[in-house]
């Protein structure tokens, strides 16, 4: 039978989700635990591969074991997660069709990214969200976020990928559905937080993180406000800003049909 499984962890120990010899990485860490539970070789698939240092509450990954009850894929769940560490959990497992795939099942995903816009910075958050000084005009960066919505080639935004096998290049047309900033009134610093959230059918590797780099320039005044349009076009990484940090993104949900 096919699992899919919800995952959420603390980015800040790992070198990203996928795995990779000799670092500490997300999946790394559920395979060896999922297959030391099961006693055979577990093989999953993920809905995103986050970077190092991104966190996650709604990642899914979809792995094949033998038949099981649900009351047996709750225990599973509770086994793994006496086992994983507290810095990785299992936060549901449920039965899946039998061609679930966690990536190419997946209709959309949402990302989350969280700013403390104050002179203080808060040690208490200082692995969850990016700390801004200078003052940030919002609702610039809300009008400018709507430039982000619909289908449009996001090249300036992503890193440059390498050729396909045939040469030809990954393409990087993707469909935002939504894009928008607000405040989370009484963060733990006793400041307010502000939080982008952007949906989309797929994003490419640093792609949010580029769109709030660019966006934190607009609302420092750095670029304008109806830029987003030409950095689009451009087509063109070196026309957008820098990324902003990973420890600030959370990887929040995922979708399917």
């Amino acid at each position: 039978m096919r699992a899919r499984a919800t995952v959420a962890y603390d980015g800040a120990p790992f070198h990203g989700f996928a795995a990779n010899t000799g670092v500490p990485t997300v999946a790394g860490l559920l395979v060896d635990v999922l297959s030391r539970v099961l006693r055979t070789e577990v093989t999953l698939t993920c809905a995103g591969r986050t970077d190092r240092g991104v966190h996650a509450v709604g990642q899914v990954v979809g792995f094949d074991l033998s038949e099981r009850s649900d009351a047996e894929l709750e225990t599973l769940r509770d086994i793994v997660n006496r086992r994983i560490g507290p810095s990785v959990v299992l936060t549901s497992i449920h039965r899946a069709a039998e061609d679930f795939d966690a990536r190419f099942s997946a209709t959309s995903r949402t990302y989350r990214y969280r700013i403390l816009d104050c002179l203080e910075p808060d040690p208490l958050l200082v692995t969850r969200v990016w700390h801004v000084v200078e003052p940030l005009d919002v609702a610039a960066m809300e009008a400018a976020s709507a430039d982000l919505v619909g289908l449009h080639d996001f090249t300036s935004f992503c890193l440059q990928q390498a050729p396909r096998p045939d040469g030809s290049m990954p393409t990087m047309m993707r469909r935002v559905t939504a894009a928008s900033w607000r405040r989370l009134p009484d963060g733990p610093s006793g400041a307010d937080l502000l939080e982008f959230e952007v949906s989309a059918s797929a994003f490419c590797q640093r792609m949010v993180r580029t769109i709030v780099g660019t966006l934190v320039d607009i609302g420092r005044g750095e670029m304008a406000v109806d830029v987003i349009p030409a950095v689009l076009a451009a087509e063109d990484r070196r026309t957008a800003a820098d990324s902003a940090p990973a420890q600030g993104l959370v990887f929040w949900s995922v979708a399917y049909d």
